[in-house]
């Protein structure tokens, strides 16, 4: 599994790299990256409900969390981290269905083309991890198949923060 995701993230950093969403060296904040296994226990019995039906928001609606904790981090981390669930904090606000629009309403202030540019990149990534995810061909129901399922949203969790922290002005780059 952990090639899977070693995969998963070399192959999601070269597409993003190629649109210019992400530098070559990706950032790091290890306050976010922290943030992970909290977030991933709370949203993983909303996302898996949601797979069947909607798999490209399962897996999409992490890259836009990953985007919101980045911005939360940047903005007012002293209030933000100590929530005890972060993820239904976000959530609540407008419901699991609408989490996207919210996030990049009220959380990114992203408008008009902005807006859809991001959904459309959010999308292209997570139709792409899903045909990935399809591809190994893991038995729908096993452990395996989870662990391949988690490991697409931590991915897509740390590439939305990477993307957010570049839209910020965060660089990683050598001296």
């Amino acid at each position: 599994m952990e090639n899977f995701e070693e995969i998963l993230k070399k192959d999601l950093h070269q597409y993003l790299l190629s649109t210019n969403e992400v530098d070559e060296r990706l950032p790091e904040c290890p306050d976010v990256v922290e943030k992970w296994e909290e977030i991933a226990k709370a949203y993983i019995t909303d996302g898996i409900r949601e797979f069947q039906k909607f798999p490209s928001a399962s897996l999409g609606w992490m890259m836009y969390i990953g985007m919101a904790v980045a911005k939360m981090w940047d903005t007012e981390w002293e209030v933000y981290s100590k929530l005890p669930d972060l993820y239904t904090y976000i959530r609540d606000k407008r419901g699991y269905d609408a989490m996207d629009e919210y996030i990049r309403e009220e959380v990114l202030l992203l408008q008009g083309e902005d807006f859809a540019n991001l959904e459309k990149v959010v999308g292209n990534c997570a139709s792409w991890v899903y045909n990935v995810l399809m591809h190994q061909g893991f038995e729908p129901g096993t452990k395996e198949a989870f662990y391949g399922y988690v490991a697409c949203l931590h991915q897509l969790y740390l590439m939305g923060a990477a993307m957010q922290l570049k839209r910020m002005g965060y660089h990683m780059t050598k001296i």
